[in-house]
C-alpha cells in the first residue's frame, strides 16, 4: 500500500492528513502524520495567554478520518531513498508533505536567558506563570510585528508594557494603511513605544539599550522574527531568506516532497507569495495533501488558489484592526475589529470526533477543490 507521510501538526499538517483522507476513498492509501506531540497548538490565540484554550488534541481530529499518528521527532529527510529519519529509527516514504513550521529566531544578545516569549505553549505558560507571581509589573516587548503588538496591547491593562523597536516607524511590516490605528491603540492604552531603538542586553531586572539608556522591567519578551523549520534544509529545493521552499502552483517542491505552511513560499497570486499565517497555512495544507495522495493514485492535482488576503490584529482593549488587500486597507476597527478577531479564533478550531464535517471542511477549499 503507498504511504504518505505528512510531518507536522499544525495548521498545515492536520488539514494535509484531512485532505488525503478525502482523496483516498478513490484508491488504497496509508497516511502517516509524524508529530512530536499529542496536540496541535493554535499559535494565534498563544496572546491570550492561555494556554489551555490554545491546544487541539490530536486524536480527536486524526482517529476519525483513520490517519495514524506517529509520536517522534524528525531529524532528517532523505530524499534520494524516501526515507524519513526520526530519534532511534526510520520510516519510508511514497509522498511526503513537509509542514513541520516555523520557530521564532532566538535572541543572540547577552542576557538571553532572562526573555521570555510566546512562540509556543510552553513558552505562554512559562509567560502566563511569572506573571502571575507580580502584583503590579512592567514589561517590556522587544519587535513591533504582528506578534509583538497582539502581546503588547494584551498586557496594557496587566500593567506598564515598553515597545521598543528598531526600526523608524511602529509595525514596520504592516506598511502604513493600519499604522494609523496601531499608534491610537498604543497611545490609548499607554504604551511607551521607544522607536529606532536597539536592545544590547537583558538582565535580570530589565534590558540595556545599545544608546546605552536602561529600562527597569520585571519581564522582557521577545517577539522579533520567524524561521522556517530546518528541516527544508534537507529538500533539494530552492529556499528563501525566511528558509521556506520555492514550491510550484501545486506546493511541489521537489518530485516526491510536497511542502506547505510555514516551510513553503507558495504564489499567492501573481504579484505575491504567501505569508507565515494560519490563513495561508490551512489552503496550503489542503492543497498539498490533497495534491500528494492524488499523485500517488493516479488522478488530478490542483493548484493552490488561497482566498484573498487579509489581516486581523488584536490591539487589546483597543478592540482590533481589520484590513483587505496587501496594501492593507482598513475596513473595521475598535469593538467591530474585535468581534471579527474573536469569531476569527473561534473559527480556525477545527472540528472534532466527527469524520464528516473534517472531511467537509477539508473539501471546501480556496484552490478550486469544491466541497
Amino acid at each position: 500500500m503507498p504511504e504518505l507521510v505528512i510531518v507536522g501538526g499544525g495548521f498545515a499538517g492536520l488539514w494535509s492528513a484531512a485532505a488525503a483522507a478525502n482523496v483516498r476513498g478513490a484508491g488504497d492509501l496509508r497516511i502517516t502524520l509524524v508529530a512530536p506531540d499529542d496536540d496541535m497548538v493554535l499559535r494565534p490565540r498563544l496572546h491570550r495567554l492561555d494556554p489551555g484554550w490554545s491546544r487541539v488534541p490530536l486524536k480527536r481530529f486524526l482517529d476519525p478520518i483513520d490517519v495514524g499518528h506517529l509520536r517522534a521527532r524528525v531529524t532528517g529527510i532523505d530524499t534520494a531513498t524516501r526515507q524519513i529519519h526520526l530519534d532511534d529509527r526510520s520510516i519510508a516514504y511514497d509522498r511526503l508533505v513537509l509542514a513541520a513550521g516555523s520557530h521564532l529566531v532566538r535572541a543572540e544578545i547577552p542576557g538571553a536567558e532572562h526573555l521570555f516569549d510566546i512562540d509556543t505553549v510552553d513558552g505562554a505558560a512559562r509567560l502566563a506563570d511569572h506573571l502571575r507571581g507580580l502584583q503590579t509589573f512592567t514589561a517590556v516587548v522587544i519587535g513591533s510585528g504582528f506578534t509583538g503588538l497582539e502581546i503588547a496591547t494584551e498586557l496594557a491593562d496587566r500593567g506598564q508594557v515598553v515597545l521598543i523597536e528598531r526600526a523608524a516607524t511602529v509595525a514596520p511590516d504592516l506598511g502604513p494603511g493600519p499604522r494609523p490605528v496601531i499608534e491610537a491603540a498604543l497611545t490609548e492604552l499607554g504604551i511607551d513605544v521607544r522607536l529606532d531603538a536597539t536592545v544590547a542586553s537583558v538582565h535580570a531586572d530589565g534590558v540595556t539599550l545599545a544608546d546605552g539608556r536602561t529600562v527597569t522591567a520585571q519581564v522582557v519578551i521577545w517577539t522579533a522574527g520567524m524561521q522556517a523549520s530546518p528541516l527544508t534544509a534537507h529538500i533539494p529545493a530552492e529556499r528563501d531568506a525566511l528558509g521556506r521552499l520555492k514550491v510550484d502552483s501545486r506546493l511541489r517542491a521537489h518530485h516526491d516532497v510536497f511542502a506547505a505552511g510555514d516551510v513553503a513560499a507558495a504564489p499567492a497570486d501573481l504579484d505575491h507569495h504567501t505569508i507565515q499565517s494560519c490563513q495561508f497555512a490551512t489552503p496550503m495544507g489542503k492543497a498539498a495533501g490533497h495534491n500528494a495522495a492524488a499523485d500517488l493514485l493516479g488522478l488530478p492535482l490542483v493548484d493552490f488558489a488561497p482566498d484573498p488576503y487579509v489581516t486581523c490584529l488584536d490591539l487589546g482593549a483597543a478592540g482590533a484592526v481589520f484590513t483587505t488587500g496587501w496594501h492593507r486597507e482598513v475596513q473595521l476597527t475598535g469593538s467591530q475589529g474585535k468581534d471579527l478577531k474573536n469569531t476569527i479564533l473561534d473559527v480556525i478550531h477545527p472540528p472534532l470526533d466527527d469524520a464528516h464535517e473534517i472531511l467537509r471542511q477539508a473539501a471546501r477549499q480556496s484552490n478550486g477543490v469544491s466541497g
